[in-house]
């Protein structure tokens, strides 16, 4: 399935699990973006050394550092993406990054909470803000009217986890408490973003990926990363003003906040 046809694409957390995947979605297209941008925290580290892989045999991808939770990090980040864009805009960021550490509601505490609110609500807020003059200028420069990926749009990745309508569903199996709250708070951002931005051109989603074999979700989870993301990236290309301000699923279904 063919992604969303994007001129310019960032995808936060890329040196590991569906931010990864992401990037090697789009560079494997048949018309892929001029450029993508892969962000991690230490892009120079062993962690990144796949990202660095990659890189060296695509010339489309440009690895950038940024700690999400760093505002001078995430300044840094975006003024380097604007000298690689050269006066065009970012049509797609996807907010990928963030953190699922054990917690219950025994376990929890101050510390943990702000944590992880820190990691999976602040820093999509930091990056957003960053990066937002050049989805306007992808948006104000495109003439296709309505909202699309390909146009300019802000990706949140959450999780059912984070629904509150859900969670008599799903806490049993799996409490993490401080994750949970810190992705209804990501959704609520989500919701906001779609109110402001809405009058700019910019669409706003929150995906929930599935419960993805990855080091987040682990090896009991349901589905491989490489069915998430193939899954996402059909969602992608088919989002547009109905899917404005709403959480869908990695297949498309709509979840209830």
């Amino acid at each position: 399935m063919a992604g969303p046809q994007c001129c310019a694409v960032m995808v936060t957390g890329a040196n590991r699990g569906i931010g990864l995947e992401l990037v090697k979605h789009f560079l494997k297209e048949p018309n892929p973006p001029k450029v993508v941008f892969g962000t991690c925290r230490d892009p120079k580290g062993p962690k990144g050394q796949e990202l660095r892989n990659m890189a060296s045999k695509h010339s489309n991808l440009i690895i950038l550092p940024l700690e999400a939770t760093d505002p001078s990090s995430v300044d840094a980040a975006a003024k380097k993406a604007e000298a690689h864009l050269g006066g065009r805009g970012l049509n797609l960021l996807i907010n990928n990054a963030g953190v699922m550490p054990p917690c219950s509601m025994d376990s929890i505490t101050a510390k943990d909470l702000l944590d992880v609110y820190n990691t999976n609500v602040v820093g999509p807020m930091l990056v957003t803000k960053a990066f937002l003059p050049l989805l306007k200028k992808a948006a104000h420069a495109c003439q296709q009217k309505g909202l699309s990926c390909g146009k300019a749009a802000i990706i949140n990745m959450s999780t059912i986890l984070g629904s509150i309508e859900k969670t008599p569903e799903t806490y049993f199996f799996m409490p993490v408490v401080s994750y949970r709250c810190s992705k209804a708070a990501l959704n609520m951002l989500t919701k906001c973003q779609s109110m402001c931005y809405k009058e700019e051109g910019i669409l706003c989603t929150a995906i929930h990926p599935g419960w993805v074999k990855t080091d987040l979700g682990g090896h009991q989870a349901d589905i491989t990363v490489e069915e998430s993301v193939k899954g996402i990236m059909k969602v992608l290309c088919n989002l547009s003003e109905k899917q404005h301000g709403v959480l869908v699923t990695w297949e498309g279904n709509v979840l209830p906040w």
